[in-house]
Order: C-alpha cells, then sequence, then structure tokens
C-alpha cells in the first residue's frame, strides 16, 4: 500500500490541535482517561480523537480490550452527565494496525465525567493543545459566548445604587438627544429611567445594578474595584515611535466620548468636486469608527482580562476587544448572519440611546465607511478564538470610483446597497469576476448575488460575458471611458467570436497546433466557452481533432 493510501497519513501530518486529540492505547489508555479526553473535547469545539495514535502522530494502533467499539460509546454515555452521543469508526493503516477514531460534537451545555471532572482543551503558546480543568468562573463566559447567558444583565447584588453616579445619568440623557435615540426615554424619571434601560434591578426587595449600569454609570472606582477587565486603550503610533498611548476605566458614554474627542484630533478632510457636489473626503470615516468602538466596547468578554485597543499608526486604525466572536458568527458570515451580541442588554442600551445602530447591523456601516471611498474592506482575518481584531486601511481615496458611487445615487435617488459596494469594489481591483468568485465577499448566495448583478448591469455599471457557469462580469465600457481607461474595457472584455476564431487560426499557423487550454489562455473564456469555439472550428472543417479528450491538439483544416 502506498503512503498516499494509508488513511491514517493525513492524521499524521496535521497533528494534535485543539479539535484533534491522540491518545496512545498500548497499555491499554484506561476508560477514565478516555471519558476525560472526550469531555474536554466537547466543553471546547467539539472535534476527534484517535484512540491508536502517540503524541507524536506514530501509529501503534489499538489494544485488544478496546476493539469492541459498540461497547465504547456505550461506556462513554455511561460515564458522561449529562450523558454524550459519540460515534466511533475504526479506520486500518498499513500492515492492518487499526485506530479508533471517537467524533464529539461540541455540547451546548456543560459536560462532566460521573465522577464531576471539568475539563475543556486550550493552545499552549507554542501551539499545542492540552486539557485543563474548567473553572466555575468560566461557565458564564462560555455560555455567553453561545448565545446561551447574558452576563450584561447579571446583578450584582453587593452593591447599592449608590456605585452609579447621576452625572452619568445625565450625560445619558444627553447622548439620547445628541445621537437620535429613543426621546419616550427622556420624560422619564431616574428611577424610572434606570429601570426602562435594565440599569437597575430588584433582588430580594433591594435595588441594586446589573453590570450593564454599572459600565455605563458606575462610579469609577467601583469600576476599578468590580469590574478589573474594563479598560481602554488609545494608542498613536508613527513609525516605532508612541506618540499617543492613553488608558482609561472610565463609564462607557464618558468613555466614548474620550475615544471620540482623541480620534477627531487626528481626521483629516480634502474636498474634491463630482458634478455640482463637493464631496467631503476624510482619511477616516467617523461612523465607521464609531461602529467600530462601540461593537469592541459593547460586544467584549468582560470575564477576560485584556484591555479594547484603539491603535492609529502609519497603515491605519486597528481596534481589538478581548473575546471571539460569539458562537455561529466566523469570518464567512459575518456580513449575512443575524446579531448575536455577547452582552444582549449592553447591546440594547447602546441602540436605544442612539450609540449604536438600531437594526444591529453595524458591520454594515463599517464596510460602507470604507468601501464607498474606493478603499480595501476592512479585514478581520487576525480574529481568534479569544480576540476580534478590526483592521481598516487608511490608503488613499480612489476618487474615479467615489465619483462612480455618487452618480449612482444621486441617479436613482437612494444610497447603493452593500453587496453591490463589494461587487464594483472587487471588480475595480480585479478587473473580471464570476458569480461564484463574488458570491464569496458578498457572503449571499449565488441567485442572490446573481440579482445584484443583473440590477448593477440595468445601472449600466456592469457588463455580462460568456453565459451559464461560465459569464464573468467586469465593469461596463462607460465606466472606464469616465475615468480614462478605455483600453482597459477592451482588455478585460475580451473579443468577438470572429476575432476569436482569427486568433486561434493564427496561433495554429504559427505554432502548428493548439490545445483548449491554449485557447482559454489565448481568448480569455471559459473551459466551456473554448470547448465551444473549437467545436465550431471543427464542423466548418477550418481545423481537424487529433487525440480525444485531454490529449487532443488541434491542426488547420484543408
Amino acid at each position: 500500500m502506498r503512503a498516499t493510501d494509508d488513511p491514517l497519513d493525513a492524521i499524521r501530518r496535521l497533528g494534535e490541535c485543539l479539535t484533534v486529540e491522540f491518545k496512545s492505547d498500548k497499555k491499554p489508555l484506561s476508560d477514565r482517561e478516555l471519558v476525560a479526553a472526550v469531555v474536554a473535547l466537547a466543553n471546547t469545539e467539539g472535534g476527534e480523537l484517535f484512540l491508536g495514535v502517540e503524541d507524536d502522530g506514530r501509529v501503534t494502533g489499538l489494544h485488544v480490550n478496546h476493539r469492541e467499539t459498540a461497547g465504547m460509546a456505550a461506556m462513554i454515555a455511561n460515564r458522561t452527565i449529562p450523558p454524550l452521543s459519540v460515534r466511533i469508526d475504526v479506520l486500518e493503516g498499513e500492515a492492518g494496525v487499526q485506530v479508533a477514531r471517537i467524533c464529539v460534537s461540541k455540547s451546548r451545555q456543560l459536560v462532566s465525567t460521573a465522577e464531576g471532572l471539568l475539563q475543556r482543551r486550550r493552545l499552549l503558546a507554542n501551539g499545542r493543545p492540552e486539557a485543563v480543568p474548567f473553572y466555575p468562573h468560566e461557565f458564564l463566559q462560555r455560555q455567553s459566548a453561545m448565545g446561551l447567558a447574558d452576563p450584561s444583565a447579571v446583578a450584582i447584588p453587593f452593591l447599592s445604587v449608590e456605585a452609579l453616579n447621576p452625572l452619568e445619568r445625565h450625560r445619558l440623557r444627553e447622548a439620547i438627544r445628541r445621537y437620535g435615540g429613543d426621546v419616550a426615554l427622556l420624560p422619564l424619571e431616574d428611577k424610572e429611567l434606570d429601570g426602562a434601560l435594565g440599569l437597575v434591578t430588584t433582588l430580594d426587595g433591594v435595588r441594586c445594578p446589573t453590570l450593564s449600569g454599572l459600565l455605563m454609570m458606575g462610579r469609577e472606582e467601583v469600576l476599578r474595584q468590580h469590574v478589573p477587565a474594563h479598560e481602554t486603550a488609545f494608542q498613536v503610533l508613527e513609525g516605532t515611535d508612541v506618540c499617543v498611548n492613553e488608558f482609561f476605566r472610565k463609564p462607557l458614554l464618558q468613555l466614548f466620548e474620550e475615544m471620540e474627542r482623541l480620534f477627531a484630533a487626528r481626521v483629516t478632510e480634502h474636498e474634491v468636486q463630482i458634478g455640482l457636489f463637493r464631496v467631503p473626503v476624510p482619511n477616516f470615516e467617523r461612523r465607521a469608527f464609531r461602529e467600530a468602538v462601540v461593537n469592541a466596547l459593547v460586544h467584549r468578554d468582560y470575564a477576560r482580562l485584556g484591555s479594547v485597543h484603539v491603535r492609529l499608526d502609519d497603515n491605519g486604525l486597528t481596534i481589538s476587544n478581548p473575546g471571539g466572536f460569539v458562537e455561529g458568527v466566523t469570518l464567512d458570515n459575518l456580513l449575512v448572519t443575524e446579531p448575536r451580541p455577547r452582552n444582549p442588554l449592553l447591546a440594547d442600551i447602546s441602540k436605544r440611546i442612539g450609540l449604536a445602530e438600531r437594526t444591529g447591523r453595524g458591520i454594515d456601516r463599517i464596510f460602507e465607511g470604507l468601501l464607498r471611498y474606493g478603499r480595501p474592506s476592512p479585514d478581520y482575518g487576525r480574529s481568534d478564538a479569544t480576540s476580534v481584531v478590526l483592521r481598516m486601511s487608511n490608503a488613499d481615496s480612489d476618487r474615479d470610483f467615489l465619483e462612480m458611487v455618487i452618480r449612482e445615487e444621486d441617479r436613482s435617488s437612494r444610497p447603493l446597497p452593500l453587496d453591490s459596494l463589494i461587487i464594483l469594489s472587487r471588480l475595480r481591483r480585479e478587473r473580471r469576476l464570476t458569480t461564484v468568485e463574488l458570491a464569496r465577499s458578498t457572503q449571499k448566495s449565488e441567485q442572490e448575488t446573481r440579482s445584484a448583478l443583473e440590477r448593477l448591469i440595468e445601472a449600466g455599471l456592469l457588463v455580462a460575458h460568456g453565459a451559464a457557469r461560465g459569464r464573468t462580469y467586469t465593469l461596463s465600457a462607460g465606466v472606464y471611458r469616465k475615468v480614462g481607461q478605455q483600453a482597459d474595457y477592451i482588455r478585460q472584455a475580451g473579443f468577438d467570436p470572429i476575432q476569436q476564431e482569427q486568433m486561434v487560426l493564427r496561433f495554429i499557423q504559427e505554432h502548428g497546433t493548439i490545445r483548449r487550454a491554449d485557447v482559454m489562455d489565448l481568448c480569455r473564456t471559459s473551459a466551456s466557452q473554448a470547448y465551444h469555439l473549437l467545436n465550431r472550428l471543427k464542423k466548418s472543417g477550418k481545423i481537424i481533432q487529433q487525440g480525444v479528450l485531454r490529449h487532443a491538439v488541434y491542426t488547420r483544416g484543408m
């Protein structure tokens, strides 16, 4: 058997990670250790446990005691609370050596062994995984990440309402007026306002602040003592020189105002004339900054130590916060998934006072704030399980792209939708793309993306080339003409069928033969379009096919 035929070869190459565990079974492995390893996987991200593989990836096989895998699955279910259902497959490698693959699903509730052992997995600094105890103070953190609990609504019974600063309540009312919040809150008396927003709750007949109340209105010394994780840093770097390095532990509204003040001092604008309009072009869009900072403060994990960092440097703006994306949110669905706040009450308060986007789609504002000026999309690629990191470029704006957006919005009397901005931005940079490629950027289905493409074609901004799965899109001739790049359009649009036929025949004349791959490269067509072009020439007798399928070549006909 070749190494590439060994089903365990890929496992050896992959090695252990957060979702893959190797366990030796030479002794054999005790039931207690096996169940503990399964529990650790279930309490983290789920994954696969390979029994019969050493830590270094060497396959040593199953002990005879573990050859009956049906009994192993029953044993795991009987010795976990609540009972865990696992799937076990037996893989056979070289020389008939067997390994048990135990597939463990991520549990939506905490799981322990029958002896009460709670474990989870984590990665060490060197990237190696390990199982560690799951402590009680981490329970709420996990439930919050999975959307099963709201830590921001938890009452703090050992504090009274005296821990709240009345001046912050006045600041909150002013914020409602300034940011266009829920004006129905303004006539309420202080006690009613606290209750309506969930800043204060009653516990055993005594009024006490919630975590949200403390974060919004708490006295600074109380915040330092009772919410030690609450800290925000604002930094400005010029090269490697630190120009500003401020740390804050203030209530959220006061903190946000400080962030805005420091940020506004570093925003520069220049105006461009587009038709009858004079359009300001900032180096950073204020609304995008506001939404990004509010997201970091509202959705951070307040049970995890670490600061929210706002950093301006030569390349742009970086905003990071402790706590990864909540359950169900990934880089691949960030734009389309339903809002899933880690701190629902705190998120609701920020929306009701007007600080955050009321629809919960502040992420759209962040993308629009960059794309409409022709800048690269926001980058969340450095985010991981422990933090969300947003990078916003301060690259020079693309005036031609901005002019195209503004003229289209003026013509249609409405803002361009985000998916249209994403499509236009990608085609501006990459020239020619398929529906499938564009759907990955919009994060919508191919059908929805195709509908957005058709609307842009009707608006005269795009042109489609080809048909069916081979259909591609470019910016229209009118768009290229307005930016003085007519030749670029001709290169991207390709050639008509007669031109393509002449190019193929000229290629054969120069080189003797041509293959379908040559036609695809020469005429910039898909495999299907190249096939039909060659078939058309063959039927007309202009070329002759020699060989079949991938070995086919074509020569000049009689």
